[in-house]
């Protein structure tokens, strides 16, 4: 029987400009997919996005997803200075970034790096203002319901954002695994507000859904 672990969801998604070079992309990307290595990470990919819905005006081009083991892995891992030196060097090639994280206690499975080829959808909810804990709880637990809907999900995890400086606003956010492109392509239509409707239905603002595809790892070879 698997123990249950507290596990840290970290996820950025950045806007590229539109007239980034190419090489410097690659470059970027290779270096956050370096962070790995690095002893407070659990799991890290950093990727094109491969399909946005929103019904918001944000628009985003990559993203980076990793996991801890806690909130001080996850600051030691931000102040770290190979990730200060992987921000500040490709800085210029980013015109938007925006961050959720979230606290989910899950089972083992949740702490082991995803394998390469996984797809994964990542949703997040801006809630209206001034709405209850008691309203909160209730679309949370929906949340937690749309794991049931989906046969495909192979980990699912979600929680309220307590990072708010680079959320734009958005507060709850939940992350499905699926073994392949495949999979989720099976679902790809369904927004999951849609299987949400009648919990959260008067109480969102504004939903972002990013798919995207995890790497290959990155060798540590130089």
């Amino acid at each position: 029987m698997s123990s249950q672990t507290q596990t840290i969801e970290h996820v950025v998604l950045f806007k590229v400009k539109e007239n980034a070079d190419p090489s410097q992309v690659t470059a970027w990307l290779d270096a956050l997919n370096g962070l790995i290595f690095l002893d407070q990470v659990l799991h890290l990919s950093a990727c094109p996005i491969l399909r946005t819905r929103t019904s918001s005006s944000l628009s985003f081009t990559h993203i980076l997803h990793s996991r801890y083991s806690s909130q001080n892995h996850l600051a030691a891992y931000s102040a770290h200075p190979s990730h200060v030196s992987a921000v500040k060097e490709y800085q210029p090639l980013i015109e938007d970034i925006m961050a959720v994280d979230w606290v989910f206690v899950a089972d083992d499975l949740h702490v082991a790096p995803l394998p390469p080829g996984s797809a994964i959808r990542v949703t997040s909810l801006k809630l209206k203002d001034n709405l209850g804990d008691d309203v909160k709880a209730e679309i949370l637990g929906g949340i937690k319901g749309v794991n049931d809907r989906f046969g495909e999900i192979s980990q699912f995890s979600f929680g309220e954002n307590f990072s708010p400086g680079r959320a734009k606003g958005f507060s709850v956010a939940w992350l499905s695994v699926f073994p392949g492109q495949n999979e989720l392509e099976t679902v790809a239509g369904n927004g999951d507000l849609v299987i949400l409707e009648e919990k959260v239905k008067g109480f969102v603002e504004s939903e972002l859904i990013v798919d995207f595809v995890v790497p290959p790892p990155k060798s540590a070879s130089v």
